[in-house]
């Protein structure tokens, strides 16, 4: 499939857009380009879409695998272990401790614990 040139795309108006969109949608199907226009000004482009493939063959993938350098998984979570603050923390801690809640009195962040005032 031959794509014309981006700097000669058909030129058609809102009209033939209009009127022959199946014409023009055909056209893109087949790589044409098209340049609108409204009352002889250029106002856009119709381009059509470069393939895309949804999918990586399995043999594909594993090509490219080959070349991936090893991962040391030890080292990895030495790494984010190092790097990361992990810690779980209660988000709503800061909030119930600003009192933002009518519902706080009474209020435990535990089995038979209170929330600090």
């Amino acid at each position: 499939m031959s794509t014309p040139e981006p700097d000669h795309p058909h030129k058609i108006s809102q009209r033939d857009l209009r009127n022959r969109s199946a014409e023009i949608m055909d056209g893109l199907e087949r790589g044409e380009r098209y340049a609108v226009t409204r009352n002889g000004h250029h106002i856009g482009d119709l381009v059509p879409l470069r393939g895309r493939r949804r999918a990586v063959s399995r043999a594909e993938f594993a090509a490219v695998s080959r070349g991936m350098p090893q991962l040391d998984d030890r080292k990895y979570r030495n790494d984010m272990d190092r790097h990361i603050n992990d810690h779980l923390y209660d988000p709503y801690d800061r909030a119930y401790g600003r009192r933002e809640f009518a519902e706080d009195e009474g209020r435990t962040s535990g089995p038979g614990r209170t929330r600090p005032q």
